[in-house]
């Protein structure tokens, strides 16, 4: 026999299996064998901190599957085939997608496989130079692989959700993720996973080509046939998921006439404090989270003169990194490994910018051109993109044309002061001291400024020079949309070519991505019928 119980509980006791059961025996009167937690969320807003549960109490006897909802993956050798260009989140859900719906897919992957793409980011700090092909963007896993893992998505109406989380258990990732509010997998977790799931993809008939860049999309008469990879051709509809870095696949589809448009982005800092003042903040006691509590999370929006002020893509527990993809950029973002347990926590601090925001406001035309770039107008559908071009080889000359990152300590940069040291910080490159709020757009500083006096108004402590800022965020979501039919997910002319995932425009995190890939590859099997 199975009951759920609603529970509130210390920490201490939603940490063990055994005082769980413990709590029941006491509580509900209910003596179990076993205990599953099927949902997860923690309650710090008054100073005794406690833990919400949904468990499953099993009654003299003992759960009869793994957890988790598996989905069967058939063979698809000698089936029709579809070519999915990217091996992101998109790009593997929408793969595996159409192993379901009897599709044969061909993944082709600019970068290098997980683990050999691990050696290359090791590279980055020893020797300040960026494979423009193998870094925290490009490979296997995209940029998803290395950014700690967040599952959280607020898009719960595009798809199925939990089928997703679902597909990572059977691929090796915790049952947690299905538990947890706020789920995450480590980047310590993820390359076995993703490795998993292209093991699948194969296994069932399928391929995975890497170091394998599409060069040219074919089209005969508005209908996509194929693509080219060099001499190689890959023929079959085309599921296009290339991430939102993937700057010169935007340069060529706008080359090439394929419509797309400018989209609205955000951009500004890393912030940097160390976890064990969060965690004071948050959990409101002196000695933070102690034994039985995670690394805290916050999250924080304001708007500031019409634009929104908020923190992107929190990271309790973990580091800095260095997220350029190319030369002649300096490009920072976070991640955790699954404990979360490093010295710092961080998060990017961002403001809105809007496409019309580069025609109204001089401050954001007034940073250095990239040399050798070939800017376009600032109504172009490329406007955003370069705009980003721009600010990142900035802040790439401000830290001496190295991955070392322009930095200041927080208090300093809202008062406009020059920061004469730094404190210690998870960056492995190295930071060197600049007035940001000297050289930085005024659009994006004088709103950070504003938005941190708000924050620590919100959070006291919050504000304050133990932390750092770290330039610049600029990736926070893709700056061009591909733009395609609402109905069928083709691109709104040529037929057969299915823009997805996060560098299409259409999703913002690794479940949302994977929610469009799996909507893509359906969309897919449905025109491949016709």
């Amino acid at each position: 026999m199975t009951e759920e119980y609603q529970i509130r509980v210390l920490p201490e006791v939603a940490a063990s299996e055994q005082a769980i059961k413990q709590f029941l025996l006491e509580e509900k009167g209910v003596e179990v064998t076993a205990v599953r937690v099927l949902k997860r969320s923690i309650d710090a807003r008054q100073r005794t901190i406690y833990v919400n549960l949904k468990v499953r109490a099993y009654v003299n006897e003992l759960p009869e599957d793994d957890g988790f909802v598996r989905t069967d993956y058939p063979n698809v050798e000698g089936r029709p085939q579809a070519v999915v260009v990217g091996a992101g989140p998109g790009g593997l859900f929408a793969a595996l997608r159409l192993i379901e719906l009897g599709v044969r897919p061909i993944v082709v992957e600019r970068g290098k496989s997980v683990h050999e793409r691990r050696k290359d980011i090791a590279q980055i700090s020893r020797t300040q130079q960026v494979d423009p092909e193998s870094n925290y963007s490009f490979g296997e896993g995209g940029a998803g692989a290395f950014s700690d893992g967040k599952l959280y998505t607020r898009s719960k109406k595009r798809g199925n959700v939990e089928k997703i989380l679902n597909v990572f258990c059977q691929h090796g990732a915790s049952t947690n993720i299905l538990a947890d509010a706020h789920p995450h997998l480590g980047t310590d977790k993820l390359p076995g996973i993703i490795e998993a799931m292209r093991n699948t993809i194969i296994q069932c008939g399928g391929e995975v080509h890497f170091e394998t860049k599409m060069e040219a999309i074919l089209v005969e008469k508005d209908r996509v046939e194929g693509i080219r990879c060099g001499e190689q051709i890959f023929k079959g509809p085309v599921i296009l998921a290339t991430g939102h870095s993937a700057r010169d696949v935007y340069r060529y589809l706008y080359s090439q006439g394929i419509e797309i448009e400018a989209k609205d982005i955000a951009v500004g800092v890393r912030l940097e404090h160390p976890s064990q003042l969060i965690d004071q903040i948050q959990y409101h006691r002196k000695e933070g989270r102690g034994e039985y509590l995670p690394a805290a999370e916050y999250s924080f929006v304001t708007q500031v003169d019409g634009r929104g002020v908020y923190s992107f893509c929190m990271c309790p527990g973990g580091t800095v990194v260095p997220a350029a993809s190319g030369p002649n950029q300096l490009v920072v973002n976070g991640m955790s490994n699954s404990l979360r347990n490093s010295p710092w926590s961080n998060s990017g601090m961002v403001v809105e910018l809007h496409v019309e925001d580069l025609q109204q406001d001089r401050s954001l035309m007034e940073l250095p051109p990239v040399p050798e770039s070939s800017a376009t107008s600032s109504i172009s559908p490329l406007a955003m993109m370069e705009f980003q071009e721009r600010l990142e080889y900035a802040a790439w000359m401000q830290g001496n044309r190295k991955q070392t990152a322009p930095a200041q300590r927080m208090a300093h940069f809202v008062n406009g002061k020059g920061s004469f040291d730094l404190p210690k910080s998870s960056y492995t490159p190295g930071l060197i001291s600049t007035p940001m709020h000297f050289w930085m757009p005024a659009f994006v500083t004088k709103r950070l400024q504003q938005g941190f006096k708000n924050f620590g108004k919100m959070c006291h402590g919050f504000l304050t020079n133990e932390a750092v800022m770290i330039g610049v965020e600029t990736r926070t979501s893709a700056p061009v949309r591909i733009l395609r039919d609402r109905e069928t997910l083709q691109h709104v002319r040529l037929h057969g070519l299915f823009p997805c995932g996060e560098g299409a425009g259409y999703a913002g995190g690794i479940v949302s991505a994977g929610v469009d890939g799996e909507r893509c590859a359906e969309m897919l099997a449905e025109y491949m019928k016709n």
